[in-house]
């Protein structure tokens, strides 16, 4: 399984609305980096495709997501943001404990979000109650992927 660092990108920029006036428009988009300066510089390379014109990054923040669930579906394009709570039972005392635990799910509304969200669920050992389920104003999010062709620097070390 792996890890990701979720990073908050803000985009400011000039968008050219439905009625063809422009607009100056901060957008927020999720990106899977190391680093504060590695998020920065991926957004870059993500939006400079797609925005015509100049933009900046007005801003990045950490994102306290556990989980991604992204769908292929043309409806789902809304994010949310789902707040779970796993129950454990303390062996000791018998008590009920509660961890809470972010998950980001792609939907086309909120019934959608709450069904996704079961199903990426559904292979969890642990018992868990939905806290919330909000709609975020995330445009896009990019996960980390390898480039195909780049090989583990210690792949053949354990082959000797």
């Amino acid at each position: 399984m792996m890890m990701h660092n979720w990073f908050t990108c803000k985009i400011r920029y000039e968008k050219t609305m439905e009625n063809g006036m422009q607009k100056k428009v901060t957008e927020p988009y999720l990106v899977d980096a190391l680093s504060f300066t590695e998020a920065e510089s991926r957004i870059i390379e993500e939006m400079t495709p797609f925005i015509s014109g100049e933009f900046e990054v007005a801003g990045v923040a950490k994102a306290n997501y556990n989980e991604l669930f992204s769908s292929e579906e043309e409806s789902a394009c809304i994010w949310y943001k789902c707040k779970l709570w796993f129950i454990t039972l303390d062996e000791k005392s018998g008590a009920e404990k509660r961890t809470a635990s972010n998950v980001l799910v792609q939907a086309s509304d909120l019934r959608d979000a709450i069904k996704k969200l079961d199903e990426g669920m559904k292979d969890t050992m642990a018992d868990y109650v939905i806290a919330s389920v909000s709609e975020t104003a995330i445009m896009d999010v990019y996960p980390y992927e390898a480039e195909p062709d780049v090989k583990p620097e210690f792949e053949n070390a354990d082959k000797r």
